[in-house]
């Protein structure tokens, strides 16, 4: 980069950490000095699309990597308000020259950012957009045609051939920045790191916890007991078989090089079962990637299915069946355990994550806008891209989704997955003795010995709010109605 400044603000966003943070070794390359800001929204903090969880973990992370820069000497410049306004004030009181930040793929932010720059430039000041979030940006894997990939077998094997031509290794941002970070009393005063309660928010122990340092220590006890063995056990609620990092790759207290180097390195040692591990869980984070490529090529996802067609199914919206399956209450176990996991600790399993989003959008004929967005408010880890291409996979409406005719049966998916019904009794005390045969769908169980168990259905646990043969049924007479296709029942 050809242009020298004496000072530069690095505008932190959803990259709450100094390792492998492209901006900032970018600002470090360019400038003599740095300073780093984040600037809080209210009318976002305050709005419908964001939740505890999320809120107290932005929160957790900005407090970690406050104390990480005050440890340096420097301090994050805290500042509260419009966007360009206070980066305009900020800039002006330190002479700063010039804006580093990392893009984001949400096209509320994409609108958001087009405007702060426009009127930082208008201002006096360079600005400066990397890609950081994002493995490979969304322009980087495209098709020989140069169209985007919406299915994503091929996109892998393109970004995976793109990976051993041109890996990006993490960059060395803290090393780079470290020397020129400004001082804390050139930064001057800023806000102190506020409270969930503070924009109506209530916290909780429960809740995932951020920081830098949090994630590494995820990292580092899943590269010690699970990544071999990720394959097999990850869809397991029971077991504690995933990396539980997906809330700081949404938080950027991770970088997302970082995991993808640290798994290649793993894998070229690897051998047999625990090459399989290591390959799915690079998958995953590929999966990332190319979730949020969509969000560039088809921003309309972000509101619309991205089937066309779907846009015709006739979705019901049944209060009391909502509530139901928004209370943990449907008197399906594996789903009621799936939605208490996530009400009670603002993180959900990913295989649990598929089943309730089937139940909703299938069994209940709900619009998986609805679901969608309960999960946005609901999730540490509520990332646009990847929550709405969950939910459009798993409702049939989405890029390389599920076929509509696939419904799955929630019993059986207990019975596979949480076999001896450990998870849903650790989530539903009512469940705590009923025997395993009888776990996943207790109103099989006997009168007398529901009454025995602790178990009566309709007073210690609900009756089935549907029966899955009827609703699987109506569930594809209705989508194969505004798909155009039929298939045999």
């Amino acid at each position: 980069m050809a242009q020298r400044y004496p000072l530069s603000l690095v505008w932190l966003r959803r990259d709450l950490r100094l390792d492998d943070n492209v901006a900032l070794r970018r600002a470090a390359e360019a400038s003599e000095w740095i300073a780093c800001a984040f600037v809080l929204d209210p009318p976002l903090l305050r709005g419908p699309r964001v939740g505890p969880p999320i809120v107290q973990f932005f929160f957790d992370s900005l407090g970690v990597l406050r104390e990480r820069l005050r440890q340096q000497g420097s301090d994050l410049a805290l500042l509260e308000g419009d966007f360009s306004g206070e980066l305009v004030r900020l800039a002006r009181r330190i002479d700063a020259r010039a804006v580093f930040y990392n893009v984001d793929y949400d096209p509320d932010a994409v609108a958001r950012d087009e405007g702060v720059e426009r009127a930082l430039r208008a201002a006096g000041l360079d600005v400066h957009a990397q890609t950081d979030h994002v493995y490979f940006g969304a322009r980087d894997v495209l098709q020989e045609s140069g169209k985007p990939y919406t299915v994503y077998t091929p996109y892998r094997r393109r970004w995976n051939a793109r990976f051993d031509a041109e890996p990006h290794p993490p960059v060395a941002s803290e090393r780079a920045a470290g020397p020129k970070l400004l001082a804390r009393d050139a930064i001057g005063a800023t806000c102190e790191v506020p409270r969930p309660e503070d924009y109506g928010h209530a916290s909780s122990e429960r809740y995932p916890r951020g920081g830098s340092a949090q994630a590494k220590s995820l990292l580092r006890a899943f590269l010690t007991d699970e990544i071999d063995t990720y394959a097999e056990r990850r869809n397991a609620p029971a077991l504690d078989g995933t990396s539980h990092l997906s809330p700081h790759l949404r938080a950027g207290t991770i970088g997302i090089r970082t995991l993808v180097h640290t798994a290649a390195k793993r894998a070229a040692a690897a051998r047999g079962a625990s090459r399989t591990g290591i390959d799915t869980w690079t998958g995953e984070l590929v999966w990332r990637d190319f979730y949020q490529q969509l969000l560039v090529h088809f921003p309309r996802v972000a509101h619309q299915p991205f089937v066309e067609a779907a846009t015709a199914i006739a979705y019901e919206r049944d209060e009391r069946r909502w509530n139901a399956w928004r209370d943990g209450t449907t008197g399906y176990p594996i789903v009621d355990a799936a939605m208490i996991q996530l009400n009670t600790t603002g993180w959900m399993h990913n295989r649990l994550r598929m089943i309730v989003a089937s139940f909703y959008t299938k069994h209940l004929l709900g619009d998986y806008r609805d679901g969608e967005r309960y999960f946005e408010r609901h999730l540490a880890d509520a990332d646009l891209a990847a929550n709405n291409g969950g939910w459009q996979w798993s409702s049939s409406t989405g890029t390389d989704a599920a076929p509509y005719f696939r419904v799955f049966n929630p019993t059986l998916q207990g019975e596979k997955f949480d076999p001896d019904g450990a998870f849903v009794r650790a989530m539903i005390p009512a469940l705590v003795k009923v025997p395993s045969m009888y776990v996943h769908q207790p109103w099989t169980l006997p009168p007398l010995l529901q009454a025995e168990y602790g178990c009566v259905i309709g007073r210690d646990y609900p009756a089935p709010i549907v029966d899955h043969a009827e609703a699987r049924k109506r569930a594809i007479d209705v989508y194969g109605a505004a798909l155009g296709r039929r298939v045999r029942t």
